[in-house]
């Protein structure tokens, strides 16, 4: 990580309670509920979102960012990078600070789109 990347990795962590997780699985061998887990035992509220299953890590999962009754801080994605685009529109439309796409999630043209719209973005990390 780049120290660019790091002080942008600890301003969205410094400033962020609830942390909506995109692609949050319910099977504790995958990376999204082991970083889930480990957020959600350092403090962050996580809230699953993943219309696939009905809840996972104690939390009622969403189908999607617009079902979400309460402000999210964060959108941490765990999807495939062509999956991302609509992400990120309704990141942007329900007014998130942050995005972060985990490791092997690159799109560039959403990444410039959400940053465009004020939000700021991890990629790849």
């Amino acid at each position: 990580m780049d120290t660019n990347n790091k002080d942008l990795v600890d301003v969205q962590l410094r400033n962020t309670k609830t942390i909506a997780v995109v692609g949050l699985s319910d099977n504790p061998d995958r990376d999204s509920y082991r970083v889930s887990c480990y957020m959600q035992n350092h403090g962050y509220r996580i809230i699953p979102v993943n219309p696939t299953i009905e809840e996972t890590l104690g939390e009622r999962s969403y189908p999607d960012l617009k079902s979400i009754p309460e402000p999210i801080d964060m959108v941490n994605l765990f999807r495939r990078s062509e999956l991302v685009p609509p992400v990120v529109d309704e990141a942007i439309e329900v007014g998130v600070k942050y995005i972060w796409m985990q490791d092997g999630v690159i799109n560039p043209e959403s990444a410039a789109k959400a940053e465009a719209a004020g939000i700021l973005v991890i990629m790849d990390d």
